[in-house]
């Protein structure tokens, strides 16, 4: 008889036969930002860069079917895991039943904007893009501090959350970042590295809060910066000019004034007293492409100090 041929498994169906058997038949739902990271090397380097510690607790954002979870698992006192899909909560259920890691994992079914986060030490995630920003602000403004955060995010979002004064992608997300975390790019993924493959590339950053953090209040902070980068090739003075921002800064002006006993002159023009403030602080004619976290903090106290406010 013929010897029957047995046909050979390239590299890559071999990785997906080692995968884990908990993932065969699932339909990943992409509208959901579902890419399964199943490159066990970037895995293991995302975990690594967190520099976990045995007595860590540790949050993730949407596991998946759970091959950065069983890792953290490994390395840590316990994981919290948020998953909005019930799917993917049985899937990592089953990998880890019958296994000392069961009694270490905590899962959270919802979604995480919406949900009040546990005390972490660091966050390790492969998040679901559409999520990325937000999640971020969720993130800087939770208290208790955490240590660090190691997330994957899209490669073009990555390098906002990390861009300089002058770079072409520096906008308003790099400068609240910025004011209240230190941000590092690590290491760039592939879309080949999930599956399904993403439309895009992506990148890994690592977030550490600044502790303590500036003494500014964020939402007055966002305020100001949102005007500068409405039209951030125009100059700070042009972005002044907008009838609606000097509307806004009028009323929260006299408000002001109203709270501290302060008379408003009855020739008080808004339009001449921001411009004014602009020309003694030399900002009429900067733009915010090209201005530092140090700038924008100097224009704030400078807006402050003539009692004008962006809350």
């Amino acid at each position: 008889m013929p010897k029957e041929r047995v046909q050979k498994k390239s590299r890559v169906h071999q990785q997906v036969a080692q995968g884990p058997r908990q993932s065969q038949g699932i339909t990943f739902r992409t509208e959901i930002g579902q890419h399964i990271l199943k490159n066990p090397a970037i895995v293991t380097n995302m975990v690594e860069k967190a520099a976990l510690r045995p007595t860590d607790v540790v949050l993730e954002v949407g596991p998946g079917t759970g091959n950065m979870t069983i890792k953290l698992l490994e390395k840590v006192k316990k994981v919290v895991a948020c998953e909005v899909d019930p799917r993917m909560v049985a899937e990592i259920h089953k990998r880890v039943q019958g296994t000392p890691e069961a009694a270490k994992l905590q899962m959270m079914v919802g979604d995480v904007l919406k949900t009040d986060l546990p005390f972490f030490d660091v966050c390790v995630a492969n998040l679901p893009y559409q999520i990325s920003s937000p999640f971020v602000f969720k993130l800087l403004l939770h208290r208790p501090f955490f240590r660090c955060a190691v997330l994957m995010f899209q490669r073009e979002f990555a390098q906002r959350l990390v861009a300089q004064p002058g770079d072409k992608l520096y906008c308003r997300l790099s400068v609240n970042t910025q004011l209240l975390a230190r941000v590092d790019h690590l290491i760039k993924v592939g879309k080949n590295n999930f599956r399904p493959p993403p439309k895009v590339e992506s990148s890994v950053v690592r977030i550490e809060p600044r502790n303590p953090p500036p003494p500014i209040n964020f939402k007055e902070w966002d305020g100001l910066v949102r005007i500068c980068f409405s039209r951030k090739n125009k100059t700070i003075g042009a972005s002044f000019r907008f009838s609606k921002v000097l509307e806004v800064l009028e009323k929260n002006y006299r408000v002001s004034c109203s709270v501290k006993n302060i008379p408003v002159p009855a020739d008080f023009n808004v339009k001449d007293r921001v411009t004014q403030l602009l020309q003694e602080g030399e900002f009429e004619h900067r733009r915010a492409r090209s201005m530092s976290i140090d700038d924008f903090i100097e224009l704030l106290n400078l807006f402050n100090e003539a009692g004008f406010h962006f809350m």
